[in-house]
C-alpha cells in the first residue's frame, strides 16, 4: 500500500536529509518539495496528499501558521530544531514531532506509526478492517484529532464537555448523547455526567470506578448497561 508525501522546509540540506531517508521507506512516494508554506498550501489545495513533513520556522508563513490555516490537512510530521513548539503542535493534531538533526531510526519510527494509521483508514474506507480509533474535537476553533486510547474519561460541564487524557483536559461544546455517537463500543455512559472507556477501569468499589487517582460515580440508571458491557467483553 503506497502513500504520497511532500516536504516543506526552507533549508535545502534538511530537504535532502528527509528525501534520502525516504529511500528506506518504499511505501512512501515523494510528490513534491517546497521551500515555503504558501507554495505548499497552493499545492495541497489541488492535490490529495497523505503525509506532510513540515518545518516550523519559514519565511512569510510559518509551519504552525500553515497548520492553523488549513481546514483539511494530511497527516503531519513536524521537523524542527526547536523543541518549545511540541505541546502546541500536538494540540494542532500533528502525528509526530522530530527534532533536527533527525536520526534515521527516529524518522523510521515516526513514519511507521503514520503508515499504520493511514493503512487502517484506507482499509476501512475500502470496506475492510476496523474503524480507526480517533475522534475530531473542536477546541478554540481548531479541529483536533484525539486518539480514543488517550481518553481517560469524559465529564459533562454545563453546556460543555471536559475530555480528560493522561496529561491534559480539553473543553468542548457538545452533549453527552451526541458525543457518545462518535465513540466506539469500548465506551460506556456510567452516570448522567460521565462517560468512560472500559479499558481504563482499574477497579470498582461500591458505586465508584477507579481510573488512576480519579474516582467516577456510577449512577443507578446506568448500572445494568455497565454490567452487561463488562460481562460481554
Amino acid at each position: 500500500m503506497t502513500f504520497t508525501c511532500i516536504i516543506v522546509d526552507d533549508e535545502p540540506l534538511a530537504q535532502s536529509v528527509i528525501e534520502s531517508y525516504l529511500n528506506n521507506v518504499p511505501n512512501l512516494e515523494l510528490k513534491g518539495k517546497f521551500d515555503n508554506a504558501i507554495e505548499a498550501l497552493n499545492f495541497l489545495n489541488s492535490n490529495d496528499i497523505d503525509l506532510m513533513f513540515l518545518d516550523i520556522n519559514m519565511p512569510e508563513l510559518s509551519g504552525m501558521d500553515l497548520l492553523k490555516t488549513m481546514t483539511k490537512k494530511p497527516e503531519v510530521i513536524l521537523t524542527t530544531a526547536y523543541s518549545e513548539y511540541a505541546i502546541e503542535s500536538y494540540e494542532l493534531g500533528v502525528s509526530d514531532y522530530l527534532l533536527k538533526p533527525i536520526a534515521l531510526p527516529r524518522f523510521l519510527k515516526a513514519v511507521t506509526k503514520v503508515s499504520d494509521l493511514l493503512s487502517k483508514e484506507r482499509n476501512y474506507k475500502d470496506g475492510g478492517g476496523e474503524k480507526p480509533r480517533y475522534v475530531f474535537v473542536k477546541v478554540d476553533g481548531i479541529n483536533l484529532k484525539l486518539m480514543l486510547e488517550d481518553i481517560k474519561y469524559i465529564e459533562a460541564y454545563g453546556n460543555y464537555l471536559k475530555i480528560f487524557t493522561d496529561d491534559k483536559m480539553y473543553l468542548i461544546t457538545d452533549t453527552m448523547i451526541n458525543f457518545m455517537k462518535k465513540l466506539d463500543e469500548d465506551f460506556v455512559r456510567v452516570h448522567k455526567s460521565y462517560i468512560i472507556p472500559l479499558a481504563r477501569i482499574e477497579k470498582m468499589i461500591g458505586n465508584r470506578i477507579h481510573i488512576g487517582e480519579d474516582q467516577i460515580p456510577i449512577g443507578n440508571t446506568y448500572k445494568a448497561e455497565l454490567k452487561s458491557k463488562i460481562t460481554n467483553r
